[in-house]
């Protein structure tokens, strides 16, 4: 006979005393388990530490690239370089990733910020904290040399029912599709360099992105062009993105944001990259984009 079967044969009294014992055992233990799990650490403990902070981004220039030593190039990148030195580091490990896999690789604890430009919207905030805007975005198109179609917004994309290139998961996507632009008609990849590819071998008839990395494209290849910034599609705010645990470092990284945004320094370590006083941001918080 086995210990349970042992138990049923004793009184029901004392049946109700252990499996009530039990019971609580069971409780206590759970609890135990719960409280006895060591929180997230602090970023900020990290830099403390003098550990290494890991940025992640994709390689979307000139917002955030890999140098050739793999160092973190970008305006976003200097800029958070920047504030890192200010809270207490100057050691980083840039890890590169495709721009549809920055927020699950960073709950995965592949890297501790993302930098690659990534703007702030709803959606995205159920998933990260962000920092207050680094800067203001609009989207423009690259188009070939000539704009043979006489592109100039989402308007005309659609009114003449050609296709559209952009990256997989930027909010392009969904403004292309606010402006009535099929989804057949909006072919969804990588990221930057495969928008310019599709554009110069006629898979699409133009290719939309922020007007930074349009710019950038347009001025490294003479085949293409780039469209002013385009009248139908809303402003995008960058800013940098962190787990969502990690409020108190956002905290601290915004009151730094405070006096570099602007500041001479700031200027200096992101007017290489195309970074203008235009660009700065417009007094839209994060809260309010958040919200939506």
């Amino acid at each position: 006979m086995n210990t349970w079967q042992c138990l049923g044969a004793r009184s029901r009294v004392f049946r109700r005393v252990i499996l009530k014992v039990a019971a609580l055992g069971m409780a206590a233990l759970a609890t135990v388990t719960f409280t006895g799990s060591a929180p997230a650490q602090s970023l900020l403990d990290k830099i403390k530490n003098g550990e290494t902070i890991r940025l992640g981004f994709s390689n979307e220039p000139p917002f955030a690239n890999p140098g050739a030593n793999n160092e973190p190039l970008g305006w976003v990148n200097a800029m958070t370089l920047d504030i890192l030195k200010k809270l207490g580091t100057t050691k980083v490990e840039p890890v590169v990733a495709e721009w549809g896999s920055l927020i699950p690789g960073m709950h995965a604890g592949r890297f501790d910020i993302i930098t690659g430009g990534m703007f702030i919207l709803p959606d995205r905030c159920r998933n990260v904290l962000f920092t207050e805007p680094l800067a203001v975005a609009t989207a423009a198109l690259i188009v070939p040399k000539g704009n043979p179609q006489n592109l100039h917004s989402y308007k005309d994309l659609r009114d003449k029912g050609l296709s559209v290139a952009t990256g997989a998961g930027w909010d392009d996507v969904e403004n292309a599709r606010k402006a009535g632009i099929t989804d057949e008609k909006i072919l969804q990849v990588a990221g930057s360099a495969e928008v310019l590819q599709a554009v110069k071998a006629g898979r699409a008839a133009a290719g939309v992105g922020d007007y930074f990395t349009m710019k950038e494209f347009a001025g490294k290849d003479a085949s293409v062009e780039v469209t002013d910034p385009l009248p139908d599609s809303p402003k995008g705010y960058p800013a940098l993105a962190f787990l969502p645990n990690q409020q108190a470092t956002v905290d601290a990284f915004n009151t730094a944001l405070k006096d570099y945004i602007g500041s001479k320094e700031m200027m200096e370590s992101v007017g290489k990259y195309g970074y203008t006083k235009i660009n700065l941001p417009d007094g839209t918080t994060a809260a309010e984009l958040c919200k939506g």
